[in-house]
């Protein structure tokens, strides 16, 4: 018996026309464009539904292994000729399905299979594919976020033809649901359990049966390795990661994250600190949280840390990946990062060269209100916070050194803002940084090319530096400049001292001069932060003049700096980073070159407010 042949017909949601033909053996579809052939045999056919869709009529399908095919495009007039080709071949009674055409926005919404049927007065309004849901979100107590895996998401760019499609939907799902506690399939429970059943929100009820239902048919059997509690700082929680041959999962007491690996860009492997590890994940497509979007993964692992994973992969799939191993010994950031790049297929970018004054490979840095660690990487600098940022190198226009003056007190003086700015028009302002750290950002800056520019203000330890920090006039003049470059007064240096020490010894309370740097801003707390080598050398050769209000201000400027001795035993780079550089290198991070000593802290002057009473007794023997 001839085929019956219906032409211009789509295949599920695919864009593509073909011809589709019902015979005697079964029922086959063929695109125009591609070749493949779609075949349905006559044994496997159960049940076929006629329902109205955006494309016209379409034809449902369902097969024995509970899977089910569409076909779109049909007219109103081939309903009774498909009806009685389908009654013949395959002994089957098109069902009709109704669709409602209220346009209400409140409904019922059923789990029908794989879809999800939004039902008004008992007919179908829409329906959505759970296999294409990628997360399922409670936005707020009565809000559920589905969020769609787009079709054409394969890590490539969508071209400019591409057809709209939707992404996000959410349903607002008032009051509240008793959830019975343990297992509600096949259980027996009497009245009372019943009773004691837990109560939680319907939105909380809708958003386990979502993610229950969407996990059919992609999760069984692919699991290839499972990380528990891992501690995941963006977005901040404990996540259980399962690991899948084409995608990831987070689960969170919360929320529930679908992450492709085509969806990688970027991965990121940095120490934090002696002690733990950071592993980020950049993101091509952001996961969301709320109204909240995060491009970055920030994982953290302790150092010492270690896992035995054994990898549910057979030896002929794991040697179809770069360096994967069937079974893993070793610290856990390095059996996570090895398994995260030979599914993902991507490098991970290491530390690099660049050595901070306390030999670590990022620093601290505050980028607006944030704080966080500012990494300079082989070809980014990379600031990792509650908000991570990316910048790359080749896109930086310039890169600004300023830093307030010494009118703004000590916190100011040493510490240091670097802005930078983007070819394509950002602009991103670090601030808080350590003036120590001035020196290798600079040199990193220029080995990388990058277009320099100078604006900090001259401080008091540049003056002092230059030999003219020996008088009062000159302290109050760099105290007094807020924005401007500070003048000292120049003269003849030996009239001006010794006019200085007999003024000093007639009166020993403070004068005006003293008055109008305490007022201008603690210009010697800000010298003391910033030029405390030269003041330590003043002081031991009695020239300095300290009065009553200047040693004040600096006993209260070396409360700011009790943090520096704090930071005295990590100076030394310790031994324990070494033998895990080496795994760094191996795992094609970019911190190849051996680590630089790094140059010795300035010693810190003694605490001026102890020595109030010595300082006045070597002023006057020294007049």
């Amino acid at each position: 018996m001839s085929a019956t042949q219906f032409d211009r017909i789509y295949h599920g949601l695919a864009p593509e026309i073909g011809k589709l033909r019902v015979a005697n053996s079964g029922m086959a579809w063929k695109g125009e464009e591609n070749e493949a052939v779609t075949a349905i045999p006559t044994d496997d056919i159960k049940w076929a539904q006629w329902i109205r869709v955006a494309r016209d009529f379409q034809l449902r399908v369902g097969l024995k292994d509970r899977r089910r095919e569409t076909f779109d495009g049909f007219t109103r007039e081939d309903h009774d000729k498909l009806a009685s080709l389908l009654k013949q071949h395959f002994g089957v009674t098109l069902e009709v399905k109704d669709v409602t055409f209220k346009g209400w926005n409140w409904g019922v919404t059923d789990i029908q299979g794989q879809d999800l049927a939004f039902l008004v007065s008992n007919k179908t309004a829409f329906e959505l594919p759970l296999k294409q849901v990628a997360n399922s979100n409670i936005a707020g107590r009565t809000e559920v976020s589905l969020e769609f895996v787009p079709l054409g998401s394969g890590g490539k760019k969508a071209s400019r033809n591409a057809p709209d499609e939707m992404v996000e939907i959410r349903f607002y799902v008032p009051g509240i649901q008793t959830k019975l506690r343990g297992s509600d399939a096949g259980s027996q429970k009497s009245d009372a359990e019943d009773e004691d059943g837990e109560e939680v929100s319907a939105a909380q009820a809708f958003h386990d049966a979502i993610k229950d239902k969407a996990e059919i048919g992609q999760i069984s059997g692919d699991l290839v390795l499972s990380f528990e509690e891992v501690l995941v700082l963006t977005p901040r929680g404990r996540y259980d990661v399962d690991m899948f041959l084409d995608f990831l999962r987070l689960r969170g007491k919360t929320y529930d994250y679908k992450i492709l690996y085509s969806s990688i860009s970027r991965l990121f492997l940095l120490p934090k600190d002696d002690q733990h590890v950071l592993f980020i994940l950049g993101l091509s497509t952001p996961i969301r949280q709320g109204q909240t979007r995060y491009q970055y993964l920030v994982m953290q692992f302790a150092r010492e840390e270690e896992t035995t994973a054994e990898l549910n992969m057979s030896e002929e799939e794991i040697a179809k990946y770069d360096r994967l191993k069937k079974n893993y010994e070793d610290p856990t950031f390095e059996v996570v990062s090895g398994v995260f790049r030979a599914l993902s297929k991507k490098k991970i970018i290491g530390s690099g060269t660049f050595q901070s004054r306390d030999g670590h490979p990022g620093i601290k840095a505050n980028l607006k209100a944030v704080q966080g660690d500012l990494f300079m990487l082989e070809k980014y600098i990379f600031f990792v916070s509650k908000q991570p940022t990316l910048v790359e190198l080749a896109d930086i226009h310039q890169c600004v050194f300023s830093r307030v003056g010494a009118s703004m007190g000590a916190s100011a003086a040493r510490t240091f803002d670097l802005k930078i700015v983007t070819k394509s028009g950002s602009e991103y302002t670090f601030t808080s940084i350590n003036k120590e750290e001035h020196e290798p950002v600079e040199t990193y800056l220029k080995d990388k090319k990058v277009k320099i520019k100078n604006e900090m203000v001259a401080d008091v330890d540049m003056i002092l530096a230059g030999g003219g920090g020996d008088s009062d006039e000159e302290m109050q003049s760099v105290a007094s400049s807020g924005d401007e470059q500070p003048k000292p007064r120049l003269g003849g240096d030996d009239d001006d001292s010794e006019e200085d020490e007999d003024f000093q010894a007639s009166s020993t309370d403070a004068g005006s001069p003293t008055e109008s740097d305490s007022e201008s801003g603690e210009g010697v707390t800000a010298s003391d932060a910033s030029g405390d080598r030269e003041l330590a050398k003043a002081a031991k050769g009695g020239k300095k003049k300290l009065t009553k209000k200047k040693v004040k201000a600096t006993a209260d400027g070396s409360d700011a700096e009790e943090d520096e001795p704090k930071k005295k035993p990590t100076a030394k780079p310790k031994p324990k980073p070494k033998p895990k550089k080496d795994d760094n290198d191996a795992m094609d991070v970019d911190d190849e070159k051996p680590k630089p000593k790094p140059r010795p802290k300035p010693k810190l002057k003694a605490k001026e407010g102890a020595e109030d009473g010595p300082a006045k007794k070597k002023q006057k023997t020294s007049s």
